[in-house]
């Protein structure tokens, strides 16, 4: 590399990360805001399930979506999460045995590694992580959602980091909605601290008065379940 090329990337450097910088501040300002173009169709969603009482609370919360505008619906849960999407699955189904013949089309079932088991070592889960952080950014960039709804688990961070940075580089906009779990009462979970700190979701939900008095950019929406 000649002086002049060396003088091209020392300029070129400087004016990259400004521009990076002006793209992500210009990301969290219009995070939340509503779309100034209508979509014309269905809006590509992704739904984040975590094992026990996250499950419940997401499929209760997918019940009331409109499933026409909500549509094609891709389920996530981790690698080692058997139940979640057998639950998610009875549900799609009984929307078929429904009248809904459309929905065998619409629903898609997907797993990812998890970043962190329950009793793993912090030094052998920086490895995990790193994996289910690339798992993650593959099927954010596979799947391209318009939409994510989570609820707290461990494998919704990765997710919606992912898909943060997809809207930072251009290459994609999702709305990340996350509702905090209803066992949450006076604090955040680590995913649900991570997520409203980094000021990645574009609404936070919550569901106990006091966790919004705590946390003033969340949004109390009542009892869920």
């Amino acid at each position: 590399m000649g002086l002049d090329d060396l003088a091209a990337a020392c300029y070129a450097l400087p004016v990259l990360v400004a521009l990076f910088t002006v793209r992500f501040f210009y990301v969290l300002w219009r995070s939340g805001q509503p779309s100034s173009r209508p979509q014309a169709g269905g809006l590509r969603c992704l739904i984040v399930l975590g094992s026990g009482g996250h499950t419940a609370e997401m499929m209760n919360i997918v019940t009331t979506l409109q499933k026409d505008r909500f549509a094609p619906r891709y389920y996530v849960a981790a690698l080692t999460d058997n139940m979640s999407l057998q639950k998610a699955q009875v549900y799609e189904e009984s929307l078929i045995q429904s009248g809904e013949k459309k929905t065998i089309k619409n629903a898609h079932f997907m797993q990812i590694y998890r970043s962190r088991e329950v009793g793993q070592s912090y030094i052998t889960s920086i490895a995990t992580t790193l994996l289910a952080t690339l798992h993650a950014m593959w099927l954010v960039i596979r799947i391209r959602p318009q939409v994510i709804f989570c609820n707290g688990p461990g494998t919704c961070f990765p997710l919606c980091v992912s898909a943060f940075l997809l809207k930072v580089f251009g290459l994609g906009w999702s709305s990340i909605f996350y509702i905090e779990s209803i066992a949450r009462v006076k604090k955040l979970s680590l995913s649900g601290l991570l997520l409203y700190k980094l000021r990645i979701a574009d609404q936070f939900f919550v569901q106990w008065p006091q966790l919004q008095q705590k946390y003033p950019r969340a949004c109390y929406a009542g009892r869920l379940m």
